[in-house]
């Protein structure tokens, strides 16, 4: 029997749609996040609306292939303004099985899902965690998910000797073949520090991974941009609160910030510390939270305008500072990003739970201005106002 199917019969159908949910899983330190930045900044450049989410695991150092340990990003990308994360993923890459748990639990995908999953595991020379993958691909496809076995890894070990380096690159050429989206410059931005040796070889992955989903993966989607009326003079990023926070700083023109590092507020100080010294700022990292309310309390009180950003557990340790300026009104910013639960609380999640501590956590009459951002933009507008 002849054969007569085309090329063009076999070739993955474009499918126009006017938003799509992606995520990207694995453990800690795979550098799932990063290729979930680039991706959605890509698409934002691209005209797309687009809302990131990390994925954040509650321990610091979680095991590997566990449920616990999932870490990664979820990319919602559409043709109009989006304002949050959005429900059920169309798109999910995974670096293993286990991860898959934790989000499922969390309701994060729907029957039809398709489901990337890197395939090392069903040959592995632990026979637990190859009866683990078995049991995990079936369940996944009793339950409605389109798993994809794919060998991921050994595709990037013809490039670099340490996949664990180089698969979050890998990744995202697939992602960029599966939208049709050009993101060979934005590599060359994100690992500018590196020099050339490095976005050499992170272009040579991106490549493979694009000709990797072209070739191993019939899916071929198309989300369109924003309509061109509402594009037409603005110029899309993605960012997030605490960078927001960062770009209001500067752009009030305070002159100081000094904050000791604390989750889930310490990538504000990270973006600051790279850019605030090209308007003439200056970022100071105190010893301990104490220390960095009067090292802020007393650049103030020399005439300099100043900041301190903490999160809950920081804002306890800071109060008797914070009454020391109200009591010598001594002009101080707080930045709080806050936190959920008591204590040390849950520092990978953020929620309004300082509130109360904010208004009222001083000893004595230590009145304040508080005001409470609702959204990203709010946070770089309110520090101008303050």
């Amino acid at each position: 029997m002849v054969d007569t199917t085309t090329a063009e019969e076999t070739a993955p159908r474009l499918k126009l749609t006017r938003e799509h949910i992606v995520e990207i899983v694995s453990d800690s330190g795979e550098g799932a996040q990063k290729a979930g930045q680039t991706f959605g900044t890509v698409c934002a450049r691209m005209g797309n609306g687009v809302w990131t989410v990390e994925i954040i695991p509650a321990e610091i150092q979680p095991p590997a292939r566990s449920p616990a340990g999932a870490s990664g990003i979820r990319i919602r990308l559409a043709s109009h303004t989006v304002t949050n994360m959005g429900d059920e993923a169309d798109i999910v890459v995974a670096f293993n099985e286990q991860v898959l748990y934790s989000r499922i639990v969390n309701g994060a995908y729907k029957e039809g899902t398709q489901v990337l999953l890197e395939d090392k595991w069903r040959d592995d020379q632990v026979p637990e965690i190859r009866e683990q993958y078995a049991n995990a691909v079936a369940e996944f496809r009793e339950n409605g998910l389109i798993v994809h076995e794919l060998p991921i890894e050994k595709a990037c070990l013809e490039i670099v000797p340490n996949p664990r380096r180089g698969k979050n690159m890998f990744v995202l050429g697939m992602l960029c073949r599966i939208y049709s989206r050009d993101v060979v410059l934005e590599i060359a931005t994100t690992f500018k520090r590196k020099g050339e040796k490095v976005i050499d070889i992170n272009h040579r992955l991106f490549d493979a991974g694009y000709q990797f989903a072209k070739e191993k993966l019939a899916l071929d989607y198309q989300v369109p941009p924003q309509p061109l009326e509402e594009r037409e003079g603005k110029r899309f990023i993605v960012t997030n609160g605490n960078t927001a926070l960062g770009l209001g700083v500067m752009a009030s023109g305070m002159e100081l910030v000094s904050m000791y590092p604390i989750t889930p507020a310490t990538s504000a100080s990270h973006y600051l510390a790279d850019v605030y010294h090209e308007v003439g700022g200056f970022i100071h990292q105190a010893e301990d939270e104490i220390a960095a309310a009067g090292f802020a309390i007393g650049s103030s009180f020399a005439g300099k305008t100043a900041c301190t950003i903490t999160s809950g557990p920081g804002l306890a340790l800071k109060s008797e500072m914070l009454g020391l300026a109200v009591m010598a009104e001594v002009p101080l910013v707080v930045c709080l990003v806050q936190r959920g639960g008591p204590s040390t609380g849950l520092p990978t999640k953020v929620e309004q739970g300082d509130l109360l501590a904010a208004l009222f956590g001083e000893p004595g009459d230590a009145p304040k201005v508080v005001i409470a951002a609702a959204t990203i933009e709010e946070c770089l507008h309110f520090v101008v106002m303050v």
